[in-house]
């Protein structure tokens, strides 16, 4: 894309990269004035390790049974709990990774993975959660079916908070990168979209899996 494109390392390991572009960009339910580019933390595993031991050190104090991944994070989560399973609270644990489905914004599991979530201790992971709506949905839907959250994590944030209320459950979030760490990171719906109103036509239709030029 003929954007503007920067590099983001992280202050706590220069592994741990994304790639932002700015412009016009319309997701499923909103236009962005940012595409974050997560390609090499989710496909290259010397990233994906970094990462996996960033979030490690933050739940290493949380007993973790499963950890759901969602948009692309498996390689991640799987990293995760390996990282887990060193030291602290979950040596030698035996730590399920799960991708369920997303029906209608809200989480789904078949009847195979229920098991792995219900009287589980779970840990989430995402790649973005810019308002908390996401991972908020995605907790719901683990107390929904008999599992208690143990935290969340997720490469990039918003500025919602450092835990998220669901239920009974305070649950603590972990971010890799803010969206303040890109300036001003500025969504809208579809049809309030200023960009659009301007005249300036959308670069690319992004989702977790990357994007596609229009």
């Amino acid at each position: 894309m003929n954007n503007d494109t920067y590099e983001l390392i992280s202050a706590r390991s220069k592994k741990v990269t994304i790639q932002v572009v700015d412009g016009h960009f319309a997701t499923q339910h909103s236009h962005v004035s940012h595409f974050i580019d997560m390609t090499r933390v989710k496909s290259e595993s010397v990233s994906a390790r970094a990462a996996a031991k960033l979030f490690a050190s933050r739940f290493a104090g949380e007993p973790v049974d499963t950890v759901i991944t969602l948009e692309r994070t498996k390689m991640i989560g799987a990293f995760l709990a390996e990282e887990l399973t060193k030291t602290g609270i979950n040596v030698d644990r035996n730590i399920a990774v799960i991708t369920p489905e997303i029906t209608n914004e809200k989480l789904f599991l078949r009847d195979n993975l229920v098991p792995y979530v219900k009287h589980k201790r779970v840990l989430l992971l995402t790649a973005t959660a810019t308002t908390g709506m996401t991972l908020k949905n995605a907790l719901e839907g683990i107390v929904y079916y008999g599992g208690t959250p143990a935290g969340a994590a997720t490469v990039f944030g918003g500025e919602f908070g450092e835990q998220i209320g669901v239920g009974e459950f305070i649950v603590p979030v972990e971010r890799l990168f803010f969206a303040k760490d890109i300036g001003k990171y500025d969504s809208y719906a579809p049809n309030e979209c200023p960009l659009c109103k301007a005249g300036i036509k959308v670069n690319a239709v992004v989702n977790s899996y990357g994007y596609s030029k229009l």
